[in-house]
């Protein structure tokens, strides 16, 4: 049994993970056998899937109350105190906000934007660095397909995630001489909380569900489960990669299809 396990007495580190992408991660890697300590604001939901989890094994987790927007409060050192070392750093946690054309998006909600889905990644890395450094260890920066395709009524957050995968480049060339692997891990639509609260932000959320599933080639959302996986592959198996961008979209990212916005362009402002 143990031997099947793919992460097995392995230490991650996982923010944003008491739901959506980030449970998933934590999920599948306590299954395979890991260690992992798993940070966010929302205790609650935070400690109902610690216990779970630890319930169902072989793994092991450890919830760890965190504003990632608090410098002060990237408590890192959780995991490695209770764990010993530190082998994966998942920086997972943002937000996307509602639908927003520039006109109606603030400088400082885009700087607000920028310190949660970006400085944080940034923290988190620069203080674990010096544990993943002793373990020949490896971070996954989750990012988005948006990063690559753009998409309407998101700049702020486009930004965003382009500058992760820019971050993740970067920071792979440097930490290569000290044996650190840096991917980005890029999903498409990925049914969460987050894309359910979203969709219940516009006018026709049964329409915009609909057209998140019929982006895929295969007419689904992907799991948060199918997240964990991609990750798990990048931290244990993925030994030879460092510096890519791993895209999981069902294939959303092809094939032709309308986007003339010519007629949308007239009734933004109204």
């Amino acid at each position: 049994m143990a031997s099947s396990l793919r992460y097995l007495n392995k230490v991650a580190l996982v923010t944003g993970g008491s739901k959506g992408i980030g449970e998933g991660v934590v999920r599948v890697f306590v299954q395979n056998g890991a260690k992992v300590g798993f940070c966010s604001i929302e205790e609650e939901a935070g400690k109902k899937l610690e216990s779970e989890v630890n319930r169902l094994g072989p793994g092991e987790s450890i919830f760890i109350k965190c504003d990632v927007q608090n410098e002060d409060e990237i408590k890192y050192r959780s995991t490695i105190d209770r764990f010993g070392q530190l082998d994966c750093l998942v920086n997972n946690a943002g937000w996307h906000p509602p639908q927003q054309v520039i006109d109606d998006t603030s400088v400082e909600e885009f700087k607000s934007l920028i310190n949660l889905n970006l400085i944080n990644y940034f923290a988190f890395a620069k203080y674990s660095l010096p544990h993943l450094r002793k373990t020949n260890g490896n971070i996954i920066n989750v990012s988005s397909l948006v990063a690559t395709v753009g998409q309407s009524y998101a700049i702020p957050y486009v930004c965003t995630k382009g500058a992760i995968v820019a971050f993740s480049k970067a920071l792979a060339i440097d930490e290569a001489k000290h044996g650190v692997r840096v991917n980005t891990f890029s999903p498409g639509n990925i049914w969460t909380p987050l894309w359910e609260w979203c969709a219940k932000q516009s006018d026709n959320p049964e329409a915009m569900i609909q057209g998140g599933a019929n982006a895929q080639l295969n007419g689904r959302f992907g799991t948060i489960e199918e997240c964990g996986q991609v990750c798990l592959f990048l931290a244990s198996e993925a030994t030879f990669t460092t510096g890519i961008e791993l895209i999981s979209s069902g294939g959303a990212e092809l094939n032709f299809g309308c986007k003339n916005q010519m007629m949308e362009r007239t009734n933004i402002y109204e």
